[in-house]
């Protein structure tokens, strides 16, 4: 073969793989318009690997050294790295498409829009700095047009707000409960307040307070890992637990690709406890939930990880049988949800949380976020628990609820109530309810009880939180309130001692509200201000007065 023959040899050859580039990021290219996230992904990786191998080797072949052919293969090698930046992030695949990202910047530093791609991820992240400082250099971009400055402009400012709301933990939902839930859920940032994981008296580790916390303060809010929801058919088949079975197997999954995606999620899943071995468990730094807290690379946690493998499936399903959430009632009500809807969740740092039948915090969800905040005043140096099952509830109920979850309660109350309950005087009148004994009579014979046997302070708002479903019953009969009198406690004295015992509940609130709104302008505005006290301990310091008022649906009191 000739010297010229070989030449156009090489030169058909290099057009036919010219060619197939073309032909190959253009495939990826509609792939991504389509929204084909992994089928675009596989496509650019085989381009930008033809490309590097094009760009390493350019200059070692006779008619490859044109700079321009150099800078043109290196722009769209850096457009396909951006590229599939995106539709890795689409497909939550964070660490890769960071990587990528990198990468395109390396090539150059001012790339808009894997700027703006990477300012994406990096929000989502809660890594809210470093996201604004993508967001901001890509706004220097002076041929960006009138549209995208706009959309730079409120991610910066988005990026500004979160990061101000992860410091100060400002967060407030009045206008969107004033506009009666419509509208999308407002936006949160992860926040962790003054808490600390340490090992509990009460089981493995818990959180704790490092500073005093007011009722209605905040201790923390973050996002959950995963969720899964459904909507429970009515009917009176299988098809409600059958829905339930699909829903769990749904969130079984996404868990697992979550933290197959992401070492940070994958480390701390790993140290969660599965029920088993308690006291042997790692303790955790508070720092890991911080946001802004790097998602693995050069964090250290791969180190710490004793396995680069996820939890096998046995020890995952465990792991989310003991930690997983399921969203209360009072969310339900929040969020405008029917009585059909069941939600799941993983949320990480609340997986912390121990259960104490005498909780100092409730938790509310909104979107895929729960707020986690104090449902009474919290000591420096107190442990942060929340109620597993219904605390309003008598000893032998609680033990068997506890059961069910799998652990014995030994909480400060329950030993109280096992010495108390134990008593023939309480046993008849838990007898006499049985038969039907006069729920005021009931009433009056335990406090007579326990003024006899000095109970007093937080014992005796445990009692009576023990017995709520009998004075519920009894304050909201006429008949009892006329026959009893003042032979039976005022109800703001019970709702007080029961607040001080377990912390607000919804049902307490309810019946005071009730007995507010018959006596009409009764005490004005110190019964008002003893309602928002208690529903700043349901719902937190979340939102205004005036959205508290209308949650608590108080606007007919005054």
């Amino acid at each position: 073969m000739t010297n010229q023959n070989t030449e156009e040899h090489r030169q058909a050859e290099m057009e036919d793989e010219e060619t197939t580039m073309q032909q190959l990021r253009s495939k990826a290219t509609e792939l991504l318009i389509r929204e084909e996230w992994r089928e675009s992904v596989q496509a650019y990786s085989v381009y930008i690997s033809l490309c590097q191998d094009r760009v390493s080797s350019f200059g070692t072949r006779k008619n490859n050294s044109d700079p321009d052919h150099l800078s043109n293969l290196r722009r769209s090698l850096c457009l396909s790295l951006s590229n599939r930046a995106e539709a890795r992030s689409r497909l939550r695949d964070f660490e890769d498409a960071l990587e990528d990202c990198e990468l395109a910047l390396e090539i150059e530093s001012t790339h808009h829009k894997t700027l703006v791609c990477k300012g994406k991820i990096l929000l989502f992240l809660d890594r809210y700095s470093a996201a604004l400082e993508c967001f901001e250099r890509a706004s220097l971009d002076p041929n960006s047009s009138g549209h995208f400055v706009g959309t730079l402009n409120g991610f910066i400012e988005k990026c500004k707000k979160l990061e101000s709301l992860s410091r100060n933990g400002g967060f407030d939902v009045s206008d969107w409960v004033l506009s009666g839930f419509r509208g999308k859920c407002p936006e949160f940032a992860e926040f962790v307040g003054s808490v600390e994981i340490n090992k509990s008296e009460i089981s493995g580790r818990g959180v704790f307070a490092t500073k005093n916390i007011d009722a209605g303060g905040l201790i923390f809010v973050t996002r959950a890992v995963a969720t899964g929801r459904c909507i429970l058919p009515r009917c009176g088949n299988n098809s409600g637990e059958n829905a339930q079975l699909v829903m769990w197997k749904d969130f079984i999954d996404k868990v697992t690709e979550s933290a197959s995606k992401c070492p940070r999620t994958h480390y701390l899943i790993d140290t969660l406890s599965t029920g088993e071995g308690e006291d042997e468990l790692l303790v955790p730094d508070i720092s890991l939930f911080l946001p802004g807290t790097g998602t693995g690379t050069g964090t250290g946690m791969e180190k710490l990880s004793s396995s680069n493998d996820l939890p096998h499936k046995e020890k995952m399903l465990s792991i989310l049988d003991v930690n997983s959430f399921v969203e209360d009632a009072v969310s339900a009500i929040v969020l405008g949800k029917n009585s059909d809807y069941y939600g799941i969740g993983l949320w990480l740092l609340p997986s912390f949380i121990n259960h104490s039948c005498s909780p100092n915090a409730r938790r509310l969800h909104i979107g895929d976020h729960v707020i986690v905040h104090a449902s009474r005043d919290v000591k420096k140096g107190e442990e942060i628990t929340l109620a597993y099952f219904d605390v309003l509830s008598p000893l032998n109920k609680r033990k068997e609820m506890a059961e069910t979850w799998g652990f014995s309660c030994d909480c400060k109350r329950c030993k109280f109530e096992k010495k108390i309950c134990s008593r023939p005087e309480i046993e008849e009148i838990e007898m006499g309810l049985e038969r039907g004994l006069d729920r005021g009579s009931a009433i009056f014979r335990l406090e007579e009880y326990m003024r006899m046997w000095m109970v007093r302070g937080k014992e005796k708002g445990y009692l009576r939180a023990a017995f709520w479903a009998t004075f519920s019953e009894a304050y909201q009969s006429e008949k009892t309130a006329s026959r009893w009198g003042r032979r039976v406690p005022a109800l703001e004295a019970v709702v007080d001692s029961i607040f001080e015992a377990v912390g607000s509940d919804d049902r307490v609130l309810k019946i005071l509200i009730e007995r507010l709104k018959k006596r009409k302008g009764c005490n004005g505005v110190m019964d008002v201000e003893k309602v928002l006290k208690l529903g700043r301990g349901l719902y937190g310091k979340v939102m205004k007065k005036q959205a508290l008022r209308k949650l608590l649906e108080l606007g007919i009191i005054y």
